[in-house]
């Protein structure tokens, strides 16, 4: 009887314990891809495809998903992370950049970190995109523009450094701009420094960004709990430039910093676009005004907004860049502008340069390079090349040769485009997509077997204004430029399939009622899930795109979803927080679906 008792506790015991997590060592996320059960880092791979090779949840059985777990974080705000999910333990960001692990069988609480922000005005809100994995640790950029490692099995500080240092809000402190311009209304955003994406976990070192340097404001609707009223950007000196940099993952020391912006950044000044889209730039008047401007590249912004993908083959990584600052308005900027609104590949050891495509040359529209790049095979001319494909603002999906950046192709357009490239006048005029895109942040996926990628974007047309506030006395003029939401006007989202192996055609388009913000999930189950700001995630044919399935977790879902296995069943997971620039329903959920019983 007693030997009887003692087996039955064990195997209670057993039933409610965590997994123990195996330590995420290097050659464990070199062949992450290969490893169906975890999530082991931002985009699943080093690729960033986000495709699950898990296959329990699919068409004919995505009707029996159900929540299996909610875990509330108990704060309310912006919420865009990431989970990560090694042998059956959970991490994940909270909003304000606290990290927290789970049980990622039942949702249950094992450790918390409450970060402990620096004084200060955040220049980019509390979003935080998720936290990578290595050498016994948990890494975190944070919101205050710092990088802290935890104890993966403790959340105990192992070390804490600064990203950047602050540096002066100046612009949103002028009382004349805010007055005359502004209105009363809010403004969220500031010249300042932070960190809101994931980093990265190689070859031992931690590669993380900043954000917050792309000098722009968002100014807060007409009414409480209304959409993004306008991005203004201000005409002047401010800011620095953005960089993504490599630290020692034990010891947090700085291994390679790329600066974003840079001596000599006027570049070539293109007429066109790389691809030959007319540009409107007056180049005679640039150059008579770089003399006067020659520092400009000193305050010169671009942001990183989303973690790198890496070919350990190659030796490369690659990410995007964002916009120029000042957001909008180039008085104070002549030249290209280099390397914002860019695309670019750095070696991996050093953070040198290997080569850059710029798909904006001297920026005017806010069109950063935000949505991770992914990489795959592609056939072209039938010779297999290493691509690297981005999901632009534009609203078209470029596909480079990973080797030394050429433009293979891009897609035909995956959200309405209008009055492209034009320039703001007084009147104003309406452009589409608007400067929050087409594709923002938000992660695609690609099913590299297939040969589709999946785009999650947003329609949302804007009004673009100049504006100048006249000389007074010995205050000088303020010339401002203006992104406005048009009030009524049309505001949804587009989830697309696009063929890489046809050149980019689209084979099929879902049209839904909010712009997606947030990221696509694909799996081997032939499902493609996306989130919507109304609080569904829904799931759709990956071939026909067919909605099979739809939750309504009570806030805006405006994270990416992910997928992983414990003992056996798959979950799928996603962070339910809403965003608030956007007007999405606040929350502070994480819901796990897996198979009904």
């Amino acid at each position: 009887m007693k030997i009887a008792t003692t087996a039955a506790l064990a195997l209670t015991l057993a039933s409610w314990m965590p997994a123990v997590a195996e330590p995420v060592t290097g050659a464990r996320l070199l062949a992450a891809g290969s490893d169906s059960a975890n999530w082991l880092t931002h985009g699943r791979d080093y690729a960033n495809q986000r495709f699950s090779p898990l296959n329990g949840v699919n068409r004919d059985t995505v009707k029996k998903l159900v929540p299996k777990w909610i875990y509330q974080t108990g704060i309310s705000a912006t919420f865009q992370t990431t989970p990560l999910v090694a042998d059956g333990i959970m991490y994940l960001s909270a909003p304000f950049s606290h990290v927290i692990a789970l049980d990622a069988k039942t949702g249950r609480e094992l450790w918390r970190y409450e970060h402990k922000q620096r004084p200060g005005r955040l220049c980019c809100g509390p979003s935080n995109r998720g936290v990578s994995l290595g050498e016994g640790l948990v890494y975190v950029a944070s919101v205050d523009a710092r990088l802290v490692a935890l104890d993966a099995k403790t959340g105990k500080v192992a070390w804490d450094i600064a990203l950047a240092e602050p540096i002066e809000t100046v612009a949103t402190e002028d009382k004349r701009a805010r007055g005359e311009v502004l209105g009363d209304r809010g403004v969220t955003g500031s010249t300042g420094v932070g960190a809101s994406s994931a980093p990265l976990v190689y070859e031992g070192m931690v590669i993380a960004g900043i954000t917050g340097v792309g000098y722009g404001l968002h100014l807060d609707g007409p009414r409480p709990g209304t959409p993004l009223g306008a991005v203004i950007g201000v005409a002047g000196r401010y800011g620095r430039p953005g960089f993504m940099a490599a630290y020692d993952a034990k010891t947090g020391a700085k291994v390679w910093q790329f600066d974003t912006t840079r001596e000599g950044w006027e570049g070539e000044y293109r007429q066109t676009t790389p691809d030959g889209v007319p540009l409107p730039r007056d180049i005679a008047a640039e150059k008579a005004a770089a003399s006067a401007h020659a520092d400009a590249w000193k305050f010169g912004g671009g942001s990183i907004w989303h973690a790198p993908a890496v070919d350990p083959k190659l030796g490369l990584i690659y990410f995007g860049i964002g916009n120029p600052s000042p957001q909008s308005i180039d008085d104070t900027r002549p030249g290209d502008n280099l390397y914002t609104s860019s695309l670019v590949a750095v070696n991996a050891k050093t953070g040198k340069i290997a080569w850059h495509y710029q798909q904006i040359p001297h920026d005017l529209w806010g069109y950063d390079v935000a949505s991770p790049p992914v990489l795959f095979d592609v056939t072209v001319d039938g010779q297999t090349v290493p691509a690297v494909g981005q999901a632009g603002k534009l609203g078209w999906y470029y596909v480079h040769d990973r080797r030394d950046g050429r433009l293979l192709f891009k897609s035909e357009a995956f959200v309405p485009q209008s009055n492209l490239f034009a320039k703001p006048t007084p009147e104003g005029v309406t452009i589409a997509p608007g400067a929050g895109g087409g594709a923002n942040w938000s992660p695609t996926a690609v099913d590299e077997k297939a040969g589709i990628a999946y785009v999650g974007a947003l329609h949302l047309p804007m009004h673009y204004v100049i504006r100048e506030i006249p000389a007074d006395g010995d205050k000088p003029a303020i010339k401002t430029s203006a992104f406005e939401t048009v009030e009524g006007g049309e505001k949804w989202g587009t989830l697309t399939a696009i063929d890489l192996k046809a050149k980019g055609k689209i084979l099929w388009q879902q049209k839904t009622d909010d712009p997606l913000l947030g990221g696509v999930l694909a799996t081997a189950g032939g499902l493609v899930f996306t989130g919507e700001g109304k609080g569904d995630l829904s799931a759709f044919d990956a071939t026909s795109g067919a909605k099979l399935w739809s939750f309504n977790c009570g806030a805006g879902v405006n994270a990416p979803p992910m997928s992983y296995a414990v003992d056996g069943q798959q979950f799928v997971a996603v962070a339910a927080g809403g965003n608030a620039l956007f007007g999405f329903r606040q929350g502070g959920a994480v819901v796990a679906f897996g198979l009904a019983d």
